[in-house]
């Protein structure tokens, strides 16, 4: 386990059934089954019952930028310890660099356009999201269910967009291996079109969380 906030291609690729996006713009990998039906539809309802709108850093006026709604998990219930340590033990992460898990519902219509999960350096929100903790270093996201159409995650510059899967998770690190943000991260939620799309997502900081 490290204790940094960064996992590693070495460590995910021990795993059975887990691949790695081909080239050099982006450590990103995904690994379906990764989540059973039980623990997914337990998550699922706890989403649906603390849902929001979601929000985001930097605001740019674009109020339809992000028109999911968000749960923060409570990291007292059943299923998201069983799943915190289900991450742990896939990323390699000392838990303490985890920002609490986040579910996410999307409705037909809705999205989260272009975006990167890391904080730009340059943004107005940068010292208030990242003063303590440090940058985000890696991105792990579930999908808990299958959607009937539409809902993929579009990574732009690097032509590849993967289709919900229940239980499939997606992987990357948000920086390059200088330490650097990786703009190639840069991802599109894509508009559900039929049904209801539910994501689970955990992110890492630089730094322990919270201290």
């Amino acid at each position: 386990m490290t204790g940094t906030g960064e996992s590693s291609a070495r460590h995910l690729l021990q795993h059975d059934g887990i691949q790695r996006l081909p080239g050099n713009k982006a450590e990103l990998f995904q690994l379906r089954n990764f989540l059973g039906y039980e623990l997914r539809e337990e998550l699922i309802a706890l989403i649906e019952a603390e849902r929001r709108p979601s929000t985001i850093a930097d605001d740019n006026g674009d109020r339809y930028f992000r028109t999911s709604e968000t749960c923060d998990l409570s990291p007292d219930e059943p299923p998201v310890m069983e799943l915190e340590d289900m991450l742990t033990a896939f990323s390699g992460i000392d838990p303490d660099h985890g920002e609490p898990l986040q579910g996410q519902r999307y409705d037909v219509g809705q999205e989260f356009k272009p975006h990167t999960d890391y904080f730009a350096p340059d943004g107005q929100d940068f010292h208030k999201y990242c003063s303590v903790a440090g940058q985000r270093t890696w991105t792990f996201m579930i999908y808990l269910n299958d959607v009937a159409a539409g809902g993929g995650t579009r990574f732009k510059a690097i032509k590849k967009t993967f289709q919900p899967e229940a239980g499939k998770l997606l992987c990357w690190n948000n920086r390059r291996p200088d330490g650097r943000v990786n703009p190639n991260t840069l991802h599109h939620g894509m508009k559900v079109r039929k049904g209801l799309k539910y994501v689970i997502t955990k992110w890492y900081r630089e730094k322990e969380w919270g201290r």
